[in-house]
């Protein structure tokens, strides 16, 4: 049976995606293999199908407790047996699965990193024939990884200590060149096929957005949108409790995920977002690595994220299955200080020495301040996040909100010069705030204090607002012109850069969103992207939705893994009327239509009369 009979029988798809058959045919063919590939973009097919047909085992190694388990699940549904060990099995069930592990019992084992070298792990990996060590969450091995974890480093040791080295595969959603390169070397991955499927999400609509009221701008966007199941991100668990509370006093149903709550309380919040019992979820970061619903129809950040990986990861959560959805970023300046806080006062890599770890707050912090001109930006943001990757891009992609804003071109020449020289005229360092003020000739308490009523460019840009100087500010801090320290203060200092543009007759020139634009970028949105256009016949995907969750609770599975709602929507298109004209329909493979397909065709036939 050939590779693409693989794919229909077990997984429902007649055709691979990009970069999924060239990652099959190098594993396949024996060699290292490296995928960089998107959330939703198909990785655990580019390991799962090799791994059923070839002899032997295949470990994957993954953090993500919640991924092994949503793996098992669909791997059971597809009809391949798989197992997971890790920390939330008991100890004589970890025992039980090894056992029947050795027999022979499993095609793919999901592993903890922290699990490779326990004593019966071990043993258990001397005793059986390993194909292959396929690594999930790849960049999690690498210091210049924006989730670098210690325990990654023990996967190497547990490879050469195999009797006969497997194929080694590797895998992650988000890596920079320099990642990328690191990955290789660490794992030692022998002259491997690299395969970069590319970092664009075309279904996915990105925004920034700078509310005075954040939690206004979330209720009335969820109201908005009371069928979509979606995630607000926040940096706190405070800010995750307040936000959920006031979401269900309002009448919104939802849940949390934090780790200062009990591990029981985790799953049983998640699991009801998994099985659509609560649509919407509140969480800080703590949540989604690993799971893989693929109805999530929108991904708000109640607050910045500290890192463009991160962003891209937790917004990648959106429109899994390919259908529209939002990504949308509520900024204020109050993320950045939270951020720098969170990055000075990191202690989770303890293991690593004293310089290492500055060296690793460094990184952070470059990263963080590209994270903030991301927010600042007035150019394509899809352009700004793939180039951030290392990818060519459109100026324009028409899929998010600066895409859809009109602009207008300010000079701000003369506006660039006078803060250069009001920061330059100072004798010490101050922040953004004290500077506007003297900017703007603002008679305040820290004014008189420092006397800047006696700088020479006091009340220069007097006939200017805060919010036009702090987006000029911005510009320059993305140009390099200025620069903050990396403490709370935020202090500033010009550059060379600037030096050299006082001695220039340079124009500089930024583009300002037009005023109505605020009120009609809404109306805009509803024109270019629609996420809620499921399908012609919402009755009928309504009745399959409920069949299919009525099957999911019956099986303790979440609703996805039974089918996808893509699948839902092409049976509600394609309107099978036998089980071989439902095998076509994409996500039906053999399994699943021996399970389910009678029930599904017996609800689609009621409609085939209407």
């Amino acid at each position: 049976m050939d590779k693409k009979r693989y794919l229909q029988k077990y997984f429902g798809y007649d055709s691979f995606r990009n970069g999924q058959q060239q990652l099959i045919d190098s594993i396949l063919s024996g060699g290292d293999t490296f995928g960089i590939m998107p959330t939703g973009a198909g990785k655990s097919i580019c390991y799962q199908l090799p791994a059923i047909m070839m002899d032997g085992i295949t470990i994957v190694v993954t953090p993500l407790i919640s991924l092994m388990k949503d793996q098992v699940y669909s791997l059971k549904q597809a009809g391949i047996r798989g197992a997971y060990f890790n920390s939330s099995l008991t100890y004589n069930q970890y025992l039980k699965a090894l056992e029947y592990a050795k027999k022979g019992t499993y095609k793919i084992i999901y592993v903890a990193p922290e699990r490779l070298t326990n004593k019966e792990f071990l043993d258990f990996a001397d005793k059986v024939t390993i194909s292959m060590v396929a690594v999930d969450e790849a960049h999690c091995v690498s210091q210049w990884g924006q989730d670098f974890r210690p325990s990654y480093l023990k996967i190497l040791d547990f490879i050469d200590g195999l009797e006969k080295r497997p194929i080694v595969s590797a895998f992650t959603a988000t890596a920079t060149s320099q990642v990328r390169d690191d990955i290789v070397k660490i794992l030692n991955l022998h002259d491997p096929t690299v395969v970069t499927t590319g970092f664009d999400r075309q279904n996915l609509f990105f925004a920034v957005e700078k509310p005075k009221d954040k939690y206004s701008a979330v209720r009335k966007y969820i109201r908005e949108h009371p069928s979509s199941s979606g995630i607000v991100y926040c940096l706190t668990r405070k800010t995750v409790e307040e936000v959920c509370d006031r979401l269900n006093e309002d009448g919104i149903i939802a849940t949390r995920y934090h780790a200062g709550l009990s591990d029981e309380e985790r799953k049983l919040n998640q699991e009801d977002f998994i099985f659509d019992v609560k649509k919407i979820m509140v969480a800080t970061n703590a949540f989604g690595m690993g799971i893989d619903k693929s109805n999530v129809n929108f991904v708000i950040h109640y607050n910045m994220p500290k890192n463009m990986e991160s962003y891209y990861q937790e917004a990648g959560r959106a429109g899994r299955d390919g259908e529209k959805a939002d990504c949308i970023l509520l900024y204020n300046g109050k993320d950045v200080v939270t951020n720098q806080f969170f990055i000075e006062k990191d202690s989770e890599n303890d293991e690593l020495s004293m310089e290492e770890r500055e060296r690793v707050r460094e990184r952070d912090r470059h990263r963080l301040k590209k994270m903030t001109f991301y927010c600042h930006t007035s150019d394509c943001l899809r352009n700004y996040m793939l180039r951030y990757f290392g990818e060519h891009a459109p100026e324009y992609c028409g899929k998010c909100s600066n895409c859809l804003t009109s602009f207008e071109e300010v000079d701000i020449t003369e506006t660039v010069r006078d803060i250069i020289g009001c920061i330059n005229d100072c004798y010490r360092g101050y922040g953004t705030g004290t500077i506007l003020e003297t900017l703007r000739g603002n008679n305040t308490e820290r004014v008189e204090r420092y006397r800047l009523y006696e700088n020479s460019y006091y009340g220069s840009e007097s006939d200017k607002s805060s919010v036009f100087l702090k987006k000029v500010m911005n510009h320059m801090e993305a140009e390099g012109y200025i620069i903050k320290s990396n403490d709370r203060y935020g202090l500033l200092e010009t550059t060379e850069k600037a030096g050299a543009f006082l001695l220039k007759s340079e124009t500089l020139k930024l583009k300002i969103a037009k005023e109505k634009e605020k009120e009609i970028i809404a109306e805009k949105r509803k024109i270019k992207h629609k996420s809620e256009s499921y399908t012609e016949n919402p009755q009928l995907f309504e009745e399959l939705r409920a069949l299919r969750m009525k099957i999911a609770k019956t099986q303790s599975v979440p609703p996805y893994v039974i089918f996808t709602d893509k699948t839902l929507n092409e049976l509600c298109s394609v309107m099978p009327a036998s089980e071989a004209e439902m095998l076509k329909v994409s996500g039906v493979g053999e399994a699943k239509l021996r399970k389910y397909g009678k029930d599904f065709l017996k609800v689609i036939k009621m409609y085939h009369t209407l």
